[in-house]
This record gives structure tokens, C-alpha cells and sequence, in this order.
């Protein structure tokens, strides 16, 4: 995450609505391609949690009733992982905002909301005695058992 969006949580980020009349503008195709996008079951996820699965582990997925609405819950061993994409949650932000060349009004604060959004999400979930795993989706493309690694490495200690 950004240093300035971690330093500065307490204050809330504001994103401007998405509208015509406030000067944001959107292509037919723009808009029928970002419809296709999927904020659950996307590829890198169902691979993470195949191997999740194929290890014994036993989840629950989207969870609605915790903050962020975790990606997978292994209740068991009090796990949350999140699986995150590379725009929407700001990877490599500070150069990448530079490269949004349309509607910038809009996706900068919303990016950068969501960024804030995950840090205060983080802090719930670890003051309720849960253990957070964040892993971009490029993370789990290029190395989903080094990230399954990681988090079966945490419920062997608890064992």
C-alpha cells in the first residue's frame, strides 16, 4: 500500500459519482468490457483454492459477515485470505496512477479508496483475532504454491 494513503486512514477519501453530468464519460465497448470483469471466482482464486482444497483445508468463501468480505475464510485456524487485482487495488500505485489517462477525477480516488478501505479492513480483521493473507492475483499467476506456502506454513504452527 501507499505511503501516503497508510499514514493518513483517518480520513476518509471521498470518490466522486460516476456520472455523465459531472464530466465522466464512458464508451459502449469501455462499458461492455468492464461488465465482464468478476469480483468473485476469478481465475486466480478458484486455483488458489483448488489447492487449498487438495491439501484437506476446508474454507468458506466471500464471507459477507466480515469486513471486506474475505475472498477465503478458513474459520479453523482464524485465516483470511484475499486475493486482490492489480488495478482496482492499487499495485505499484505510484507509478501506475500516472498512466490513467481518462476519468482520472474518478478512478484515482476510487483506487485509492479502496486502498485505504483494505488497510482499515486489515486492522478489524487482526484486532478480531484473525490472521490476514493479501496476495495479488499476479502473485498467485505466477506462484500459487508459494502463496498456498505461505499460508499452510501459518496453520502447521498452529497445529
Amino acid at each position: 500500500m501507499t505511503k501516503g494513503i497508510k499514514k493518513d486512514i483517518s480520513r476518509t477519501i471521498k470518490v466522486p459519482r460516476f456520472k455523465k453530468e459531472l464530466g465522466f464519460e464512458t464508451t459502449v465497448s469501455r462499458s461492455r468490457l468492464m461488465s465482464k470483469i468478476h469480483s468473485v471466482n476469478t481465475t486466480p482464486e478458484l486455483h488458489f483454492r483448488k489447492k487449498l482444497w487438495a491439501l484437506g483445508l476446508r474454507y468458506r468463501v466471500n464471507s459477507k459477515n466480515l469486513p471486506g468480505k474475505p475472498d477465503i475464510v478458513i474459520k479453523k485456524f482464524k485465516a483470511i485470505i484475499f486475493i486482490d487485482g492489480e488495478f482496482w487495488h492499487g499495485y505499484n500505485w505510484e507509478e501506475k496512477k500516472e498512466r490513467i489517462k481518462s476519468n482520472r477525477k474518478f478512478w484515482i480516488p476510487k483506487i485509492e479508496r479502496n486502498m485505504q478501505r483494505d488497510i482499515e479492513n486489515n486492522i478489524i480483521l487482526k484486532k478480531m483475532g484473525f490472521k490476514v493473507f493479501r496476495f495479488w492475483e499476479n502473485e498467485i499467476k505466477k506462484n500459487t504454491l508459494g502463496c498456498v506456502r505461505k499460508v499452510t506454513t501459518y496453520i502447521n504452527k498452529l497445529r
